[in-house]
């Protein structure tokens, strides 16, 4: 009898602010330990915290950008635990009123596409991080992250596989760095997966899920998913029973191992912070933010589709960061050609962009030597084959377009007297070939296309070469 996974995140999303969530400190990384920690972050006595405006701004443009409800009034709480990286003994959270509450994400996977409903997104502070490396077996704790602004993004248990939690994290990770409110370097912390994790019988109740902590690469999600189903699943063959519990991922060995057990809701004595005022939006508020939201991934996916003839499939491609979707579209534009701007920029360009490991914002061929690059192949110019190789150039930095042709000799040979006298010697020298064609193997002909390829060095016309062929052959 088969197993069914059922998977829901809890993404934590850096917001994009300058300062924290509740002080005027600094949120940006790599500072000397304690170096960004005010009285307010450290917890002194008598300190207030002072809600940061651009935080909740981000929460807004995230409730907006998946169709949720945003709560008009929310207020935050305090969420008790003792952590030697928390020095409140506190964490300001929001449990009961959050700031945005349900929305959707589609994504794709195998083609298929799905729903992904979201439970809620609230604000929260982050807390510190406790260091256990060179310290002489102590720990050290670092409060620069203590009071970094988050947004704790909740689904629901909608997803059945590992692939299916990367391409909803991919998707949510494309749309908080697309909306800009948050950098999205998973690296530095700013986009943290927690995975609730469970399996049951198809048809029967959930099963008791364990949560994998501050995953922080889309392959060690797939990883550790894939390795807690098969634990799950054995334990329970094997007879024993799955008890809630919160567990680490170890990428080296690829194993999870349990941390502690998990806690919930009301082990943490949650309370309405009585320092921080309820928040509320008005309308004129939600509509400025609403107004300065760019095109969503989701509706550009669509006008690509209409306007520049790609498949559904490309569009989700070239949707995957807002700089990859700008780049294409100032292609096709320039170019007038989109099915064959998406080809470029999704084979040759994407093939480059991986072997160097570069983000399409560093490309050395910029959109507009790539679009000139298009024009030459549609006006004859150039052939796919000799295309390539202008592309090479334009990696390399050799000049422009036009410059790179005449400077490599790499002008499409489209002369008609001159083409047919290479067809001539051509067929004259594989007579082999023309008897074969004549009697009905295709192939022959292929490979007479090639011997003509060949002794023009490339630079024949595939086109034309076709056509002398066909009317010599009859």
């Amino acid at each position: 009898m088969k197993w069914e996974t059922v998977i829901g995140l809890e993404v934590h999303t850096q917001l994009a602010t300058k300062s924290k969530i509740f002080s005027g400190s600094s949120t940006a990384f790599g500072a000397a330990p304690n170096t960004q920690a005010s009285a307010v972050d450290i917890a002194l006595p008598g300190v207030l915290p002072v809600l940061n405006k651009g935080a909740v701004e981000c929460a807004i443009k995230f409730g907006l950008a998946i169709g949720a409800t945003l709560n008009r009034v929310n207020v935050f709480d305090r969420k008790n635990y003792f952590y030697p990286d928390l020095p409140k003994g506190y964490q300001i959270s929001q449990l009961a009123k959050p700031i945005v509450e349900g929305g959707s994400l589609k994504i794709v996977v195998d083609g298929e596409e799905k729903t992904i409903r979201l439970t809620r997104a609230h604000m929260e502070e982050d807390a510190g991080k406790s260091l256990h490396e060179d310290f002489h077996g102590m720990s050290g704790i670092d409060l620069n992250r203590a009071g970094t602004p988050l947004l704790e993004i909740v689904s629901e248990p909608d997803m059945r596989s590992s692939a299916e939690a990367v391409a909803y994290a991919r998707a949510l990770h494309t749309l908080v760095t697309w909306i800009g409110i948050c950098d999205g370097n998973m690296m530095e912390g700013s986009f943290r997966v927690d995975a609730n994790v469970s399996v049951r019988r198809p048809g029967a109740p959930f099963g008791t899920r364990r949560e994998i902590k501050n995953l922080n690469s889309f392959k060690f999600l797939q990883q550790a998913i894939d390795y807690e189903v098969r634990w799950q699943i054995e334990t329970l063959e094997d007879g024993g029973r799955i008890e809630q519990a919160t567990v680490l991922f170890d990428p080296d060995t690829g194993e999870t191992r349990m941390m502690r057990s998990k806690e919930d809701a009301h082990d943490y004595r949650y309370f309405p912070d009585p320092d921080l005022l309820p928040v509320k939006l008005d309308e004129d508020w939600i509509e400025r933010v609403r107004a300065g939201l760019p095109e969503l991934p989701e509706a550009m996916q669509a006008r690509f589709i209409a306007q520049y003839g790609v498949t559904a499939y490309d569009a989700a491609i070239l949707t995957g960061s807002r700089a990859l979707a700008d780049y294409f579209e100032s292609v096709a534009q320039q170019c007038g050609q989109g099915k064959l701007a998406a080809n470029w920029v999704m084979g040759e360009l994407a093939a480059q962009l991986n072997r160097f490991d570069l983000d399409i914002a560093a490309s050395p061929v910029t959109a507009a030597q790539l679009a000139r690059l298009i024009v030459r192949i549609q006006d004859g110019t150039l052939s796919g084959k000799l295309a390539k190789q202008v592309f090479e150039g334009l990696w390399e930095g050799a000049g422009d377009v036009d410059a790179i042709i005449e400077a490599r000799g790499l002008k499409q040979m489209s002369d008609a007297g001159a083409l047919e006298k290479i067809v001539d010697e051509v067929l004259a020298a594989n007579p082999k070939s023309v008897e074969e064609f004549r009697a009905g193997k295709e192939k022959a002909f292929n490979a007479l296309v090639g011997q003509v390829m060949k002794a023009s060095k490339g630079r024949a016309n595939p086109g034309q070469v076709n056509e002398l062929l066909k009317a010599r052959l009859g």
